[in-house]
């Protein structure tokens, strides 16, 4: 099996750390409704469903044909049908969906990884057209800023880092702002 490159193992831990980071944010209580709502949207859960009804229709016939004495409401084709068929449909959507977010997901972290790779790959060949510019005899020698600052591969981790302050620093001002708009309407007018 081939190694992958240094740089991409350390951009896949950058992701793998931002996962990790914000499912330690997530409160207890938010975490179970979505263990009990992926619960919701495994095949197993539609089998589940199939399983009861059938049971309970048969259980029913059996008890309106007089052979089982029967306690539990009875399962009426006619009143329950449709909402049993309701039921069946929307969690058969919901298992689709499931599918279908886990394979956006992996598709936005290849994607994402594509394009990591691809910054650090430009950034790579400004490097080496810089260090061509200058070897060349007939080419001015001259320095250029941008060329310098886009040589340096950028480092996922500090970007996060970067993006994560300046959301919380919004953040911030955002509910000051909110604060200080909820002070004025709830002040007396003199």
């Amino acid at each position: 099996m081939n190694q992958l490159p240094e740089q991409v193992q350390k951009n896949i831990e950058t992701i793998i750390g931002l996962q990790a980071q914000q499912e330690q944010n997530i409160p207890g209580h938010h975490r179970l409704v979505e263990t009990i709502a992926t619960a919701f949207g495994q095949p197993w859960f539609l089998y589940a469903e199939l399983v009861f009804f059938t049971v309970w229709s048969i259980y029913s016939y059996l008890a309106n044909v007089g052979l089982l004495d029967w306690e539990f409401p009875l399962f009426n084709l006619h009143e329950q049908g449709i909402d049993v068929a309701a039921l069946l449909i929307s969690t058969g959507v919901l298992i689709y969906q499931t599918r279908q977010e886990k394979l956006d997901n992996e598709r936005s972290h290849l994607i994402l990884q594509l394009n990591l790779l691809t910054e650090q790959k430009i950034a790579k060949l400004i490097a080496l057209v810089e260090e061509l510019r200058v070897d060349l005899p007939n080419v001015q020698n001259r320095y250029d800023l941008e060329a310098e600052m886009m040589q340096q591969a950028t480092d996922p981790q500090v970007v996060l880092d970067v993006l994560q302050e300046t959301l919380k620093q919004v953040s911030i001002e955002v509910d000051r702002q909110v604060s200080e708009e909820d002070q004025t309407l709830t002040e007396p007018n003199v």
